[in-house]
Formats: structure tokens, sequence, C-alpha cells
């Protein structure tokens, strides 16, 4: 199981560990979205200074409705204490963790600033 906190802004945040090309471990503060289908997008920045290695590009459809070409690269976080690789997309906005990330698990959200989020893995 993994914990969270509301925001200020009333977002589910989390931690996310992520090891850059060296097997350092960097935490990366993360905003949980539901609407998003994908893995995690990290800024430009953030992926440079992980050295992600660049897997493809592909079309994506941001939050206000434009499509953009990403570029998608691989990185390996711990996830519910697991060691798990993932794409990340290349995307300079606020990080997110996406539904394909939590996928067999359970959200639950205390909404309001300070309340718990908690994400466990479905039996």
């Amino acid at each position: 199981m993994m914990t969270g906190v509301v925001n200020a802004a009333l977002e589910a945040s989390l931690r996310l560990s992520v090891e850059d090309t060296h097997g350092q471990v960097h935490e990366v503060e993360v905003i949980l979205d539901t609407g998003f289908n994908g893995f995690l997008p990290l800024s430009s920045t953030v992926i440079g200074t992980l050295g992600l290695p660049w897997l493809y590009r592909q079309q994506g459809q941001l939050a206000d409705g434009n499509l953009r070409v990403l570029d998608v690269f691989a990185a390996s976080i711990l996830w519910d204490g697991q060691r798990r690789t993932v794409e990340v997309e290349a995307l300079d906005a606020q990080p997110l963790i996406g539904m394909a990330l939590m996928r067999g698990y359970e959200l639950r959200v205390h909404v309001q600033p300070g309340g718990v989020v908690t994400i466990a893995a479905v039996p």
C-alpha cells in the first residue's frame, strides 16, 4: 500500500521514487489524475536529469483537447515496494500518475486539505 496526501488545491498527491541511469533514487511529487490514461508524464528537465532512455514518439491528446507529439522514455520506479519499468511521456507540466499505472489498484481519497490518499493492490 502507498499513501499520500490531499494538498491545499484539493489534489491527491504522493511522492514517487524514480531511478536515474546510475541507480540513484529521486523523489518526485506527483498528482493522481484519473482523467489521464497513461502512466507517468514528467518534464523534459526531469527526464534529462534522470538520463532516461528514449523509446519512441506518439501522438497524445492533452487535457485541453489539443493533440501533441510526445517523446516517450523508459523509467524504473518503486511502486508498492516493487521495482517496475514504466513509460514516461515528456510533458512540461505537473508530474502525474495516470490510470495505466494504477491499474489493478484501489484508490481511496479523503477529500479535504491534508486528507489521506491510499493506493492499495486489489487482491
